[in-house]
């Protein structure tokens, strides 16, 4: 064993993280079953834009999920430019996501380069000066000395390659120590969460497409926790664990539900239903002259059975309300 590989990060395998791990094994399964199905293959792209919009939005990017899909397909978004171009290449960077391979340093180089490009001087390059992590206005780690990165990084990957673990622990270990030793000037987060993402992802491809990320970013205040909380024990198992409970919830979510039938009507709506669209809109797309039968018949129960949704719906009537499609409407959409 060299002695890259000989390093070994603290911590501990409690039986909530054996437990999380066996229900999170029998979840893909399930999945897997139905992942192939047309209808499941349409949720990889909005699946993707979540990603993206999670871990961005953890570190302060304000562009909503329809934004970033704006510039996914090439149209021009009003938006701060630092923030636009964050997007950009966080896309670029899932674009090549395949052909990087986790146990090598130097894709773990070129993904940084990749989403840090434009944003700093040192993207793709390990830090050269010190740096804390702040978290509600104030340091709650110093990282380490920005002479000692090199051999950290080396002694994380060669630990990568030698561990038994299985790859949901070695995934979120990976993700702590990396976050703790902070190699570089900015993007240790983003970078973090898409490393474990790649682990996950060699352990089964169903993870390039499960918005993992997006559930971090709404339970970022626990998500801090456990990083602060496995620093002051020297033992990374809450970090573990809190990413364990964010993976099986991804994975529960991404599954197909199995829901009631729709309605003939309810159908139709689904099947003329395009981005984002006014009452106005949809009830023309469908030829119908009657407001009062459309809303009974085709919109509400549509809303009801939470197949669509508004895009201002503490304003339910207001004259500049659309609908759009929710991720359980993609599935009836066929």
């Amino acid at each position: 064993m060299s002695a890259a590989s000989s390093y070994q990060p603290p911590y501990t395998i409690t039986p909530e993280i054996v437990n999380r791990v066996a229900a999170i094994g029998e979840a893909v399964g399930r999945l897997s079953a139905v992942a192939e199905q047309p209808r499941a293959l349409r949720l990889r792209r909005i699946n993707r834009v979540r990603t993206i919009q999670g871990s961005l939005a953890i570190e302060g990017n304000t562009l909503s999920e329809a934004q970033i899909t704006a510039i996914l397909e090439g149209r021009r978004v009003i938006a701060p430019p630092r923030e636009v171009q964050e997007v950009k290449n966080a896309l670029a960077a899932y674009d090549r996501f395949p052909a990087w391979r986790p146990e090598e340093e130097g894709d773990l180089l070129e993904a940084h380069r990749i989403l840090m490009s434009g944003l700093i001087d040192q993207a793709g390059r390990y830090r050269r000066g010190g740096v804390g992590v702040m978290a509600e206005g104030r340091v709650i780690h110093m990282a380490p000395p920005a002479g000692r990165v090199a051999r950290l990084m080396g002694d994380l990957f060669g630990w990568l390659v030698a561990t038994d673990d299985h790859p949901l622990i070695a995934g979120s270990v990976f993700h702590y120590e990396f976050e703790f030793i902070h190699p570089f000037d900015d993007g240790n987060g983003r970078m973090g969460r898409l490393w474990q993402s790649l682990i996950l992802a060699r352990w089964n491809p169903l993870f390039a497409d499960i918005p993992v990320e997006s559930l971090v970013f709404e339970h970022q205040a626990e998500y801090y926790q456990a990083l602060r909380e496995s620093t002051e024990r020297t033992d990374c198992a809450p970090f573990i664990a809190f990413m364990l409970w964010m993976i099986q919830d991804a994975v529960i979510s991404s599954a197909p539900q199995v829901g009631p039938q729709v309605s003939p009507q309810v159908g139709e709506l689904l099947s003329v239903m395009e981005g984002e669209a006014s009452r106005e809109a949809l009830q023309a797309a469908l030829g119908l002259l009657d407001r009062k039968s459309f809303r009974q018949r085709y919109l509400k129960p549509a809303l009801e059975q939470g197949l669509i949704e508004m895009t201002i719906p503490d304003r339910p009537n207001s004259r500049l309300q659309r609908y759009r499609l929710t991720e359980k409407g993609l599935l009836f959409a066929g």
